[in-house]
């Protein structure tokens, strides 16, 4: 897939795929956020608001941490 593609989809679909993913290896919601959290330097709380807000993907790794 064209990686503009991936970053202009939502943050929430995107989101939803990869603890689906990681939850078929056997693996649950609470590492997925934590890896992200390690990634991206974002709380567990600022992943949810930006799951229920309408972020692209691309933003959500453009956006500083704090305005999310």
């Amino acid at each position: 897939m064209d990686n503009e593609k991936v970053y202009a989809m939502s943050f929430a679909k995107v989101y939803l795929l990869l603890v689906a993913k990681a939850e078929k290896k056997g693996r649950t919601i609470d590492e997925v956020n934590e890896i992200i959290c390690w990634l991206t330097g974002y709380s567990t709380e600022e992943i949810e608001n930006a799951r229920n807000k309408s972020v692209t993907y691309g933003d959500f790794f453009k956006m500083h941490r704090f305005q999310i």
